[in-house]
């Protein structure tokens, strides 16, 4: 039976999801599935071959039903509308009963089986009144789920500084953990509101590259080694890694930027380092 990852919900959560009847399914391709939540509107990715589920951690389970059809589009629309007017009820409610939370989105699911409330407080909030009565509004189960600024951005943030749309609702699967080291070994700029995203944290995109500027760095001899190069001994003062250069001291002080090749032995490491 084949099998395809596809993409649901508004958190675009991957999964690993069977055809009912076997049938071929292309990249792109509009689904009804049935998941873990019920039945969600979905986007086929490709399929599910040994190289694709080694990327992903853990995905959903379900199956995909049947392509989706002019109906499904209406049905999709309506919900869609339909959202807004319980987004509006689901705030009106949050302020009457002054709870200290903020709304950012909200889901209801293609089959009816629930409505998702997703928002931001800073600490545990007791919303039992909220679902008590937003579930006798709505007559569907409610489920409240709390994120963090990124879930926010993911759900969302549109366009990144880079005119781009962020990479948060569009191909990552998961949010790669990202800290100021990475911004300074690949030498960005600190000022953090050129290094921060939509969601005001570190960007991802910081993160994508370090692997190979690790590697890079590993092939250099390490800031304040004393090295020896064809034109005498030499002090490391700073590392161009991408280049694959070193701005070196001279023992005559003077300062000069060099190719990693121009060494031609590094005779000590750093002061302090063993």
């Amino acid at each position: 039976m084949p099998r395809y990852i596809v993409r649901c919900g508004v958190m675009r959560t991957l999964g690993v999801y069977s055809t009912s009847r076997g049938e071929t399914l292309h990249r792109g391709a509009r689904v009804i599935a049935r998941t873990d939540r019920g039945l969600e509107a979905g986007e086929v990715l490709c399929e599910a071959t040994e190289q694709a589920l080694a990327q992903l951690s853990d995905p959903r389970r379900g199956q995909v039903l049947r392509v989706m059809t002019a109906e499904d589009e209406q049905e999709l629309d309506r919900l869609y509308a339909q959202q807004r007017r319980e987004y509006e009820l689901c705030q009106q409610l949050i302020e009457e009963l002054g709870l200290p939370m903020r709304l950012v989105d909200v889901e209801h699911i293609f089959g009816g089986e629930r409505v998702v409330i997703y928002f931001l407080a800073e600490n545990r909030v007791d919303f039992r009144e909220l679902v008590k009565r937003l579930s006798a509004e709505l007559q569907t189960r409610v489920e409240m789920r709390q994120i963090g600024v990124r879930d926010e951005a993911k759900l969302l943030a549109d366009y990144g500084d880079c005119g781009k749309p962020v990479c948060c609702n569009t191909h990552l699967s998961e949010m790669p953990p990202v800290s100021m080291k990475m911004a300074k070994l690949q030498k960005a700029t600190l000022d953090p509101s050129k290094i921060s995203g939509r969601c005001g944290r570190l960007k991802c995109c910081l993160r994508y590259e370090y692997d190979t500027y690790v590697d890079l760095q590993k092939a250099l001899p390490a800031v304040g080694a004393t090295v020896l190069t064809g034109k005498g001994r030499a002090r490391v003062l700073a590392q161009e890694i991408l280049a694959g250069q070193l701005l070196v001291e001279m023992e005559d002080h003077r300062r000069v930027l060099i190719d990693a090749a121009e060494v031609l032995t590094v005779l000590s490491g750093p002061p302090g380092r063993k």
